[in-house]
């Protein structure tokens, strides 16, 4: 039963809610917004990589 939830009569009613209680102006900021927030989640995972990369880069031992 849970599954049926996720079908597509279920996501047409949810994209319909968030028309009428968002506005149909608001729905482009707002996937604006989530796209921003992703691009710079990814940058931060990025950087923390590198920056670990380099730091065990710097605590191997010299031969």
């Amino acid at each position: 039963m849970i599954a049926n939830l996720a079908g597509p009569d279920f996501i047409i009613v949810l994209v319909v809610v968030g028309v009428v209680l968002f506005g149909g102006s608001a729905i482009p900021k707002l996937a604006r917004n989530l796209g921003s927030a992703k691009t710079e989640f990814e940058k931060g995972l990025k950087d923390s990589k590198a920056a670990q990369e380099a730091q065990e880069g710097d605590d191997k031992p010299q031969a």
